[in-house]
């Protein structure tokens, strides 16, 4: 197979994406800020992010912040070149998202609305969901390169319903980490091993996905290397509440994570993964290893 994609952004989801490309086949233009990133074999490397577009008529932008995906979409749309579809998969705000699919649909190219739901581990094992949201038929365009990383790829419609959707998985994977480390502490100051904790719950009716990725990370209390770092995921959880509040829905499942998170990165764990939030659960039950 000989196809094409360019990645924008190459770090913990978008560096084992282009590694999964790689590996199917395709051929990977890749920029990323930091030079380091793009040390990935088999990797085109570009520039910059309008060079990548330059180099492929399908791109992906993996991004940290909106900023980064703005100036993005402005270097594509003021490069001149022939309509590109662009796939936005980072996590945004509404407006945001919005902003950048009117600076590329201006342009003439075809911009796709397609967060991920998964982690950074499960990005290396091809472990992904895409809630895929624009153009129908550009969507079924990228059915094949999806299939080289995801399991998985869904239409959720007009432009900015993938967003919806990952933030309604979002809020569900806010809640479970908390409740994960909330169970595991539990067990731990009750005297059970930590480890059998974890195989035990896995095992049985109140297991999660959430909890099968992070629980073993809590019993080994090993942090790093973070597949959600507690900073990027605090932009995560604000996007989500004022989703909520604009809408008029009341999370207090929700709402009561927010402090065990703020705490976390207070006590140093900010880029630690996300479930680091044992750690402070331990603290506050007085929890000794």
């Amino acid at each position: 197979m000989t196809s094409s994609i360019g990645i924008v952004g190459l770090g913990i989801m978008g560096g084992a994406m282009a590694r999964n490309l790689i590996d199917a086949g395709w051929t990977v233009f890749g920029h990323d800020t930091d030079p380091a990133r793009m040390a990935i074999p088999g990797l085109q490397a570009r520039d910059s992010a309008a060079s990548v577009a330059a180099s492929s008529a399908l791109i992906l932008t993996s991004l940290p912040s909106v900023k980064a995906v703005i100036a993005t979409a402005e270097a594509i749309a003021a490069s001149g070149l022939p309509p590109r579809t662009i796939i936005e998969a980072s996590t945004l705000a509404l407006e945001d998202k919005q902003h950048f699919h009117d600076i590329l649909s201006a342009a003439g190219h075809i911009p796709l609305d397609c967060p991920i739901s998964g982690t950074g581990s499960q990005a290396i094992t091809k472990d992904l969901v895409i809630y895929a949201s624009g153009d129908s038929a550009a969507i079924e365009t990228t059915r094949p390169a999806f299939a080289a990383f995801t399991r998985g790829v869904h239409d959720v419609g007009v432009f900015g319903n993938g967003t919806r959707m990952k933030l309604v998985a979002n809020l569900l994977v806010a809640i479970h980490n908390v409740a994960s480390a909330e169970a595991m502490v539990l067990g731990m100051k009750a005297g059970l091993d930590p480890a059998q904790i974890c195989d035990l719950v896995i095992a049985g009716a109140g297991t999660s996905r959430v909890f099968e990725l992070r629980a073993p990370m809590m019993v080994t209390q090993e942090y790093l290397p973070a597949t959600m770092k507690l900073d990027i995921w605090q932009k995560d959880m604000d996007i989500i509440g004022h989703f909520a509040t604009a809408l008029g829905v009341p999370t207090p499942t929700f709402s009561a994570t927010l402090p065990i998170y703020a705490a976390a990165q207070a006590q140093g764990h900010g880029s630690d993964d996300t479930a680091a939030v044992c750690a402070v659960l331990e603290n506050m039950a007085a929890v000794r290893r």
